[in-house]
């Protein structure tokens, strides 16, 4: 007889502001983002009984070495690499603990510190072949004409160059999407990018591959955000009926058989292993793609925005320019994909990108956005309103698909995060002092590790 599982929600989130490279430690960044998701829950370290750490960039132990700084609870703390959907991957082994009934409560931190320039230009291990070479000789071989600019940018280009090819568009529909993620990204005070480039400037940017320019690449960027998730007995003993969102379906798949069948440059980025695993999460929550609001996806480049509409079900294969050209990507169309801004504008800190993403879902449903809010989602009649969705993917491969919602005893009065912290950190943008993170970290610390944190 299987065990009923827990229900799992999303409690606390607490995001940093994402940068050009070089300007702040991961031990920094990762003490801000999780006291300010501690802070946004109402609980202290005590509380929490795993923790799993993403990163890419970093030596073994990098999360212990952050978390440690809110004290020394002897927890389990595990850290995690699965490339750009890292800190989702994070995410998702925190919540199937407690899921299982292993844990009341667990926290998923990730963050990156990462070098200027192009990802991918310069092998990280230069003494050993890289895992996702393979894919990019698939990719290669699938259009031997995607010579130019480093490999991201050239497998992410020859997709595009595939889904043209076979269903119509071109790269005036990539220009369409970077400027809604950059018009969307000036309301995000957390974003990279703000300035607003419209069609002509994205197109006017510096070419990298044969399909993209630079504004409709993600920039290398670093950055931290935390989730702390719970489970319904949790909840309501902390009185956090007013700001839970419950995370209804989540699951992390890898690549199948067609990311090496040397056909197709849109499975060999992730394209495959996004479809069969959003039916997956879609049945496992019960719910249609109609009853999805908003979505954060990963368009770490224009072109994978692209062909990661139909990938996830929200239109058909054929369709994926023509729901560009009626806007069914952004406020007033059928979906508002990436208010944040997306990867290309909000940046891509690969072990924060994933957990950044479900910070911004989880604002959404708790109707804090402000300027960014999806309108329309709590319309219906079902107290709940409509899902958020998170789609999060990494080359090599892994892709993560989460579907929340407002649970059904959710109360939008008393007070929340906002009160705790002081402001609206869905859209204002603070960092933490002191005394914020004395508020927050376990009886058991160290005064030594606290003092050499740069707040």
């Amino acid at each position: 007889m299987v065990a009923e599982r827990e229900r799992v929600f999303i409690i606390g989130v607490g995001c940093t502001a994402f940068t050009k490279p070089g300007q702040r430690q991961t031990n920094d960044m990762g003490l801000e983002a999780a006291t300010k998701a501690l802070l946004d829950a109402g609980i202290t370290y005590d509380s929490v009984e795993a923790a799993f750490v993403g990163y890419v960039f970093g030596a073994s132990t990098t999360g212990q070495a952050a978390l440690y700084q809110l004290g020394l609870t002897g927890i389990p703390i595990t850290n995690v690499n699965n490339n750009c959907s890292t800190g989702s991957t994070a995410l998702v082994h925190a919540a199937a603990l407690v899921r299982a009934g292993d844990a009341h409560c667990a926290l998923a931190l990730g963050f990156e510190r990462m070098a200027p320039g192009a990802l991918g230009t310069k092998p990280a291990f230069p003494d050993r072949p890289s895992p996702i070479g393979p894919l990019v000789a698939v990719a290669e071989r699938a259009s031997p004409d995607s010579k130019r600019g480093p490999p991201m940018p050239r497998m992410f280009g020859a997709a595009a160059t595939e889904y043209f090819r076979k269903y119509g568009g071109g790269v005036e529909h990539l220009a369409k999407i970077a400027a809604k993620n950059h018009k969307h990204s000036v309301n995000n005070p957390y974003a990279q990018f703000r300035a607003g480039y419209d069609e002509a400037a994205v197109l006017a940017s510096p070419q990298i591959s044969n399909e993209l320019t630079k504004y409709m690449c993600s920039p290398t960027s670093d950055g931290a955000a935390c989730c702390i998730l719970a489970n319904e007995a949790f909840v309501h003993a902390n009185r956090l009926e007013n700001q839970a969102i419950e995370l209804v379906a989540t699951g992390l798949a890898t690549d199948y058989l067609d990311a090496f069948a040397g056909r197709s440059a849109m499975d060999t980025v992730g394209y495959g292993m996004t479809r069969r695993l959003a039916d997956k999460i879609f049945a496992q929550a019960g719910a249609s793609r109609d009853d999805v609001g908003v979505v954060e996806l990963h368009d770490c480049f224009a072109a994978n925005e692209l062909v990661t509409y139909p990938a996830l079900g929200l239109c058909a294969v054929d369709d994926a320019h023509r729901f560009v050209e009626r806007g069914d990507n952004t406020y007033g169309g059928k979906y508002v994909i990436n208010p944040s801004g997306g990867l290309e504008a909000k940046g891509h800190p690969l072990g924060a990108t994933g957990l950044a993403m479900h910070f911004s879902i989880t604002m959404q449903l708790r109707n804090w956005a402000g300027p960014m809010q999806a309108p329309g989602i709590f319309d219906l009649p079902d107290a709940r309103g409509k899902y958020g969705l998170v789609h999060n993917i990494g080359l090599g491969g892994a892709v993560v698909v989460s579907l929340l919602r407002r649970p059904e005893f959710y109360l939008a009065d008393g007070p929340d995060g906002r009160d705790r912290l002081g402001y609206n950190h869905a859209h204002e943008l603070r960092t933490i002092t002191r005394a914020d993170v004395d508020k927050v970290r376990s009886k058991s610390h160290s005064e030594g590790l606290l003092q050499l944190a740069k707040l």
